[in-house]
């Protein structure tokens, strides 16, 4: 233990943008206490990061933030679709798809749905939140240098403010500090991946007419491809309030100063194919898009999590929701550690899990922004799809998930880890599947399906059930549910074990007459362990001949407890 400390904690984060908020968020779920430093004297002011996907919003479910988060996002709750066209103006526009989930087909995956809610509205919900789940929230702080030990981390950091350095003790630190993690770079953790894609200069500005001109076209993004004045509009309120995304040239000696007031402005005129339209810049920020991925997650008690361990191309908006599935999946896993129910091997799936995943998002992400041209990026041909063609990394998912878009959806829920803390996974399976299939494989995230409580009208998904514990789910009148709740007592470890039937003895029942043994790919006499982040972890499918001293052994090796 170092002497002069002036906090302890058991995690510290540093970076209190998107994924630190997350990181709190569900650290605080678990009941760990921790410190978030972030340099920057508040949240975000900028619209980005808007694209929240399915299985995030299953975290915020779950995390019970999904109804506020809604609700700071409910002025774009009507728009779904992606357009195209060489203006607003012309009659050359074409949707590239023209509704997120047509048919209403995500019901089948999950009980949450896509969401767009911009960073700035975000991150002050989550900052709402954190501080009543044990967060020590500090801003205008900054991160001077840390040290680990074989007993923990000491930091120092600066208040920005009044230039007060502090010590900082903690057992673990997380590091979502940006793409330029200095936390990363003081680690000497390398990169890999293509690099820079290409460079935007994000512009916000205002204008009446330009709602007039949109019309009832309600899209998420329209991509304008007119050669002397391409870019991306996005609404802000549908209203007055927008964004466009214009292409920036570093490499041909273009600089920021180049992007005056009166160029965003005729810029945004020429795209938009009104000559007249009233524009009212109200904001530029510069932003990068790469193709990077760390080589290694975590170095002793030190773990990278969202943009400082892969940065991704916007187009899907893959980046951050990657990075608030990091936060998720370290932030359980740290907290069994810290409460004694797991052994310090279990951190170190934490990369085994989450590194592959971030490869492959991030080359899936390269191919939608060629897919859908996105301004300013210009992929190498070698490493495109034929004219024409959908990339083949955007395979269509299983009947009815939306088509197109339902390679998307494999990206955002349907991966899988192949290693990690998981037993009986195929460890020659892709990462990202080919098509949606999510039947209970160890190592994927398990199946969405409605349960009753007895007596109780009032259906909640599978999903509702993951949080906190491990959960053990069986049929009725079969020996597991006895073993789950003898090894719980055993390991001294909370497990929460559900018999799923239509007798009397069950603790819920399927709502809509489902047979939840073929939803989970199990039997009557098999059973399923399912993590506190919702991913299998085990499964038999089969009766044993004692499957209590079975659970003690999976449970042991999974938490590193033998």
């Amino acid at each position: 233990m170092k002497e002069n400390v002036d906090h302890h904690v058991p995690v510290l984060i540093v970076g209190g943008s998107l994924v630190g908020l997350c990181t709190s968020l569900f650290l605080g779920r678990h009941g760990i206490r921790h410190m978030v430093v972030e340099k920057h004297a508040g949240t975000s002011m900028h619209p980005r990061g808007r694209g929240i996907n399915v299985r995030t919003m299953e975290l915020f479910r779950v995390a019970r933030v999904e109804d506020r988060i809604r609700e700071a996002a409910s002025v774009l709750a009507d728009n779904h679709g992606i357009m195209q066209g060489g203006s607003l103006t012309g009659d050359d526009q074409e949707w590239l798809f023209e509704e997120i989930d047509p048919g209403g087909a995500l019901a089948r995956f999950s009980p949450a749905a896509w969401c767009l809610c911009s960073q700035n509205d975000i991150e002050p919900v989550l900052m709402s939140v954190t501080p009543t789940l044990g967060a020590d929230l500090r801003f205008s702080t900054e991160l001077l240098s840390f040290d680990q030990d074989p007993g923990g981390v000491t930091a120092i950091v600066k208040n920005r403010e009044t230039g007060e350095h502090s010590t900082v003790r903690a057992d673990y630190l997380v590091a979502a500090d940006g793409p330029r993690s200095p936390v990363r770079e003081a680690l000497r953790i390398g990169q890999s991946g293509s690099g820079d894609l290409f460079h935007n200069v994000s512009i916000t500005f205002r204008s009446q007419m330009l709602a007039h001109v949109v019309g009832d076209r309600r899209f998420i993004v329209c991509y304008l491809t007119k050669s002397d004045a391409d870019g991306a509009l996005l609404p802000v309120d549908n209203g007055e309030r927008w964004v466009f995304h214009a292409p920036w040239h570093p490499d041909r000696g273009e600089t920021l100063e180049d992007f005056t007031d009166e160029r965003c402005k005729e810029h945004i005129r020429r795209a938009v194919g009104a000559p007249d339209l009233d524009v009212e810049v109200t904001g530029k920020a510069p932003w990068h898009a790469a193709e990077r991925v760390a080589e290694r997650y975590a170095v002793g008690r030190v773990f990278l999590a969202g943009d400082s361990a892969h940065e991704m191309s916007p187009t899907g908006a893959f980046g951050s929701n990657t990075g608030i599935q990091d936060a998720h999946n370290i932030a359980w896993k740290l907290a069994k550690v810290l409460d004694g129910s797991a052994g310090p091997g279990l951190l170190q799936t934490y990369e085994a899990e989450r590194l592959p995943v971030a490869r492959a998002t991030s080359e899936r992400a390269s191919a939608r922004s060629a897919e859908h041209s996105h301004p300013g990026y210009e992929p190498d041909p070698e490493h495109t799809s034929p004219a024409g063609s959908a990339p083949a990394a955007l395979p269509d998912a299983a009947p009815g998930a939306g088509g197109r878009q339902g390679g998307v959806l494999s990206v955002a829920m349907g991966y899988h880890y192949n290693q990690g803390a998981v037993l009986g996974a195929d460890p020659h399976r892709p990462v990202v599947p080919e098509r949606m299939r999510l039947c209970g494989d160890p190592g994927s995230r398990a199946p969405h399906m409605w349960l009753c409580a007895p007596g109780d009208p009032e259906p909640k998904s599978t999903v509702d059930l993951y949080e906190r514990s491990f959960v053990l789910l069986c049929s009725e009148d079969t020996p597991w549910r006895a073993a789950g709740r003898s090894v719980s007592e055993q390991l001294g470890l909370p497990l929460d074990v559900y018999a799923i039937g239509t007798g009397p003895e069950a603790d819920l029942i399927p709502a809509n007459g489902g047979d939840w043994t073929e939803v989970h790919g199990t039997t009557p006499e098999g059973a399923i362990l399912v993590r506190p982040d919702g991913f299998v972890a085990w499964r038999s499918a089969q009766a044993v001949a004692d499957p209590a001293a079975v659970l003690h052994e999976v449970l042991t090796t999974l938490l590193d407890r033998s």
